[in-house]
């Protein structure tokens, strides 16, 4: 029977950071698609985190778990409340739009 083990969960955050990463990089038009590349990125380090905490039955790695996620939420909630109120000024959510706010 096969058994899932330490390395199980660290190969699917390591594929779940490396879309991230990907999605970051090769997507610099979309800030939607950047947002949830983010997601995908503390995704995996939530799964490091409780995988870790699993494996050395220790409960910090869960409580740090759940310190992320609320990051996350907060970060998800802001970053599209921003979205918005630049889509109701200017009409797009172009990234490059975004760089003229600089000033």
């Amino acid at each position: 029977m096969l058994t899932i083990g330490l390395t199980h969960y660290l190969v699917v955050a390591a594929i779940l950071f490396t879309l991230g990463v990907a999605g970051i990089i090769l997507n610099r038009k979309n800030i939607i698609v950047i947002l949830m590349s983010i997601e995908l990125i503390l995704l995996s380090v939530n799964l490091n985190f409780v995988a870790f905490s699993q494996s050395l039955s220790d409960l910090t790695g869960q409580v740090f778990a759940l310190f992320v996620l609320t990051v996350a939420a907060a970060e998800a909630a802001i970053g599209l409340a921003i979205l918005v109120a630049f889509y109701r000024n200017r009409g797009t959510i172009s990234v490059e739009d975004i760089n003229s706010l600089k000033g």
